[in-house]
């Protein structure tokens, strides 16, 4: 399975739920390969941040050829995670045509609903091309217990695109794991950050059957 995560919007925390999203995944005993096509490269970072054995193969690959490459760098994996480019590009494209699924992590902000009009449009017209491709909002970085983290899944309602049920709330957990290259599995997989993490992996996992 290909899932890529893209928004045009930086700052919505997609390196963030990419790289916990492989390791909830890796946990499982899966082989995963997270690809980072980003040109700012913050998931090598994390990756380059960790000290011992690593959960997960991280590689970077920003340019726009990801889904002509895919088929032969991905063949040792059972699930490749591709972490997007910030911004609608050919590098954009390509990893929308590389991908299986497609997850738009969505940020509780009116700001955030009205850009995810450009990466729908984008895969949209990737389905063109691509008619099995699969697609959904994931609302990330939720604000717990305000108005607007309960009322954005109505907002993204719009735009007639899957909405997933599970969620995740910003916690500090997420930056204190990223600056020492784990997951908030390894550091509490009790917490109700790898819970969320954990619930959004098993909807994934289920979306795409």
């Amino acid at each position: 399975m290909i899932i890529g995560l893209l928004n045009q919007k930086g700052g919505v925390g997609k390196t963030t739920l990419s790289i916990n999203l492989a390791a909830s995944l890796a946990h499982m005993g899966a082989r995963v390969l997270l690809l980072d096509v980003d040109p700012q490269g913050s998931a090598l970072d994390w990756a380059a941040a960790r000290e011992g054995k690593p959960l997960f193969s991280v590689m970077g690959l920003p340019r726009a050829s990801v889904h002509k490459e895919i088929g032969q760098i991905g063949k040792d994996y059972d699930h490749i995670i591709i972490d997007g480019p910030p911004r609608v590009t050919d590098l954009a494209r390509s990893a929308i045509m590389a991908s299986d699924l497609i997850l738009i992590p969505v940020q509780p902000s009116p700001y955030d609903i009205w850009a995810a009009d450009e990466v729908v449009k984008l895969i949209e017209e990737a389905r063109i091309y691509k008619e099995k491709l699969k697609f959904a909002f994931v609302v990330n970085r939720k604000i717990a217990n305000t108005a607007i983290g309960r009322d954005v899944k109505e907002a993204l309602s719009s735009y007639s695109v899957p909405i997933f049920t599970s969620s995740i709330t910003q916690r500090v957990i997420f930056a204190e794991t990223a600056a020492q290259g784990k997951s908030v599995h390894e550091i509490d997989p009790q917490s109700s950050a790898a819970l969320e993490i954990e619930a959004v992996k098993d909807e994934l996992m289920g979306f795409i059957k």
